[in-house]
């Protein structure tokens, strides 16, 4: 994985030097206005982003009548495209040269967040529901893909500001928890409010998807991006100005990731549990839609998925530093597991019970995504310790193509369990659905989540190797290592 090339620093103002004595530019302290700035650009992200993680699947099977079945299988092949284009974009971001006032990553979020905001809308067009078939799948799939696109040109470079914001690893820890923050605030409040209004009542007073309410909703949403991107672009201010001049190896790439075993064992683990994230927010929709008929439930279980962050997150560090991360999330994905096999076999009718053992169920699940980043931080040291070469960069990008595998799967996945049970797609009239259609959504919804956090947990127990001894031994390795570089600095 590693370049020969030395990296290449660019700086527009070269007198002007951080903490660490690389570029900077000459610019106000970093401060609560980037703090304020870098959160709003994920309060944009997943304005759209829950939207169409979340929903778009409900819209193109109930709003559009398109078979489930298809509909799984053709968004599954966009995002494993969508998969590739991340890291060529990061490339190109990587690649692009600071502007005056704006920087590198800053121009992209300016300039890309309309196109990616039009094709977000595009995706909900409610006329669509009376063109033929082959018509809805060519239009799905081109808005998709286009959807996919568009966001790696906005988020990819959202991602790197972070480190073009400061240099100093306390304040880049900052912004990763108002990012945390943004992200909770615009999921809570979609999650909660499109139940609310993705509905009409159709001729016979049934709650039926509406293709049209489904279009306004994009267009709110979009609206409220576009205001949090202009915030993110306004007060954000770039700092340091880093280019490596590394071209991606994809054959180094890949021979490294399968003779790392941490790294590989992290990447397949968090792959289940990626599929199992993705997987209850689709089918907890079809769910309190078919099996509960409860658009209030639907909307406090897809809050459930955030809240539970929120509410893990004063505690989840200090488990970890006292018991181990690898050893605590084995516990809590097997909770997990045990809760939602309770669910099954209790095949429970009434939502609010359903909703009480699924937030336990999500409070063990949530904990290792919370900890993913600091595992991934984990590997990187290992493979430093190993190697004697820092890879941060390739090895996050590594994880950042198996998580959009494992949405991809999810996304085929769902579609095709969904015609598989029978599940009758709608265009904007109430549909009912044959009893073993409802009792296999109910199944799909507690059972997938058994399976995927069952192996995940497996994975973590019986192949990830770095347990809280082995951080230690990577820790001790690491610090003899930068004591023998000091030592052999200081006789130069």
């Amino acid at each position: 994985m590693a370049s020969a090339t030395a990296p290449r620093v660019v700086s527009r103002t070269p007198s002007a030097r951080n903490h660490d004595g690389g570029p900077s530019v000459k610019a106000a302290p970093f401060g609560i206005r980037d703090k304020i700035g870098y959160m709003f650009g994920d309060v944009g992200n997943c304005f759209i982003l829950s939207l169409v993680n979340g929903f778009v699947l409900k819209f193109y099977t109930d709003g559009l009548g398109i078979p489930a079945a298809i509909v799984g299988v053709t968004m599954m092949l966009t995002k494993v495209f969508d998969a590739f284009v991340d890291v060529y974009v990061g490339n190109k971001a990587d690649e692009s040269h600071a502007k005056p006032g704006e920087g590198r990553f800053r121009p992209w979020i300016r300039r890309f967040r309309y196109p990616f905001i039009l094709v977000s809308i595009l995706l909900f067009l409610p006329m669509v529901a009376s063109w033929a078939l082959p018509a809805k799948v060519a239009y799905i799939a081109v808005t998709y893909v286009l959807f996919n696109v568009f966001l790696s040109t906005v988020n990819i470079p959202y991602g790197a500001l972070a480190s073009a914001l400061s240099a100093r690893s306390d304040e880049r820890a900052s912004l990763s928890t108002y990012r945390s923050t943004g992200s909770a605030i615009a999921n809570v409040a979609t999650g909660y409010m499109i139940p609310m209004f993705m509905y009409e009542t159709d001729a016979n007073g049934n709650l039926a998807v509406s293709a049209t309410h489904f279009f306004l909703i994009a267009i709110v949403c979009g609206a409220l991006a576009y205001l949090s991107y202009e915030i993110t672009v306004r007060l954000t201010t770039e700092r340091t100005n880093v280019q490596t001049g590394r071209k991606l190896d994809a054959k180094k790439m890949v021979t490294s990731m399968f003779q790392d075993r941490a790294l590989l064992a992290l990447i397949v683990a968090d792959f289940f549990v990626v599929i199992n994230q993705q997987l209850a927010s689709i089918n907890q929709t079809f769910l309190f839609d078919t099996y509960f008929h409860s658009k209030t439930g639907m909307a406090i279980a897809v809050m459930f998925n955030f809240i539970t962050v929120l509410v893990l997150a004063p505690f989840a560090t200090g488990i970890a530093r006292r018991f181990g991360k690898r050893e605590t999330s084995v516990v809590t994905l097997a909770f997990a597991v045990v809760i939602y096999g309770i669910m099954y076999f209790a095949h429970l009718t009434d939502w609010r019970v359903y909703l009480v053992l699924m937030f336990f169920g999500a409070i063990g699940a949530g904990y290792f995504n919370l900890m993913v980043w600091a595992f991934i931080t984990d590997v990187i040291d290992h493979h430093q310790a190993i190697t004697k070469i820092r890879e941060d960069g390739t090895i996050y990008g590594l994880n950042s193509w198996a998580r959009k595998m494992g949405q991809a799967a999810s996304n085929g996945i769902s579609g095709l369990l969904l015609g598989f049970i029978g599940y009758r797609s709608a265009a904007g009239h109430a549909v009912t659905q044959s009893a073993g259609t409802v009792e296999g959504v109910y199944a799909l919804t507690t059972l997938l989540p058994v399976v995927c956090l069952g192996i995940a947990a497996l994975i973590l127990a019986f192949w990830y190797p770095l347990g809280k001894k082995e951080i230690a031994e990577t820790e001790r390795i690491l610090a003899e290592d930068r004591a023998k570089l000091e030592a052999e600095g200081a006789k130069a």
